[in-house]
């Protein structure tokens, strides 16, 4: 591909890399693995949009809003639990709306960014991610399963549409949902790329559990992060179809 913009070098200067020219991601706050450790995968700079990369850290603030229906005489059914994701100056980054069994993510314009699918008859809480609206298989971008059939905290592997193998997990979800708390790692290394913990103040100790945050390190896709919280809370803890 030419670079129409650029000054090209003479045949005696220094060959000099574009400065437009994406760079390999790098985990600037993370300890180094050791020796021993598993070799951290490749990993691509974008994995939903490079808008959503940002250079620094990222934190953002989730919050569940569950609507509920009561018909005269009977009890009350959950009909739908909403996500609002906030930036640290509350303004909306992210919606994430439950439209029958698919999860929606839209951006603060309503845009449709992410479709969230589980995959019926998998043994392991498969979850499958496309692009926009689509649920077609050539727009599919990630999928989530559990490590195992039977846990006691949720461990979730995530694979990325072009390992198709499945050998190796491109990116490791550990933690619990009822606890409001998990680790994203990338591959089966110890580098983490994202954490989400529960919001620690008096009212939300008080009345609201569902309010939680979310940080992201560096060069990190945060909407990429929030679609596997929100896979997470569908799959929460404990053996298959527990809450």
């Amino acid at each position: 591909m030419a670079y129409p913009y650029q000054p090209q070098p003479s045949a005696s200067a220094p060959i000099t890399a574009y400065p437009y020219q994406p760079q390999p991601m790098a985990y600037p706050c993370q300890p180094q693995p050791s020796a021993s450790a598993p070799p951290m995968p490749v990993l691509p700079t974008t994995i939903i949009c490079p808008q959503y990369c940002d250079p620094y850290p990222v934190n953002l603030a989730v919050v569940k809003k569950s609507y509920i229906y009561q018909m005269s005489g009977s009890a009350p059914v959950t009909i739908a639990d909403n996500l609002t994701i906030t930036d640290v100056n509350d303004n909306i980054v992210f919606t994430v709306f439950t439209l029958g069994d698919h999860r929606l993510l839209v951006d603060a314009a309503r845009n449709p960014i992410i479709t969230l699918r589980r995959k019926i008859l998998t043994m392991h809480d498969r979850w499958e991610a496309y692009r926009g609206q689509s649920t077609n298989a050539k727009n599919m971008i990630f999928t989530v399963k559990r490590s195992s059939l039977i846990q006691f905290k949720t461990k979730l592997d995530v694979f990325l549409a072009g390992n198709t193998k499945e050998d190796v997990c491109d990116f490791k979800v550990k933690g619990s949902w009822s606890e409001r708390s998990c680790i994203v790692y990338a591959g089966e290394s110890n580098n983490i790329v994202a954490q989400m913990h529960k919001k620690n103040t008096v009212t939300n100790i008080l009345i609201d559990k569902d309010h939680f945050m979310v940080k992201v390190c560096p060069n990190v896709d945060y909407a990429f992060i929030v679609a596997l919280i929100v896979i997470l809370g569908e799959i929460k803890d404990g053996t298959k179809g527990s809450n």
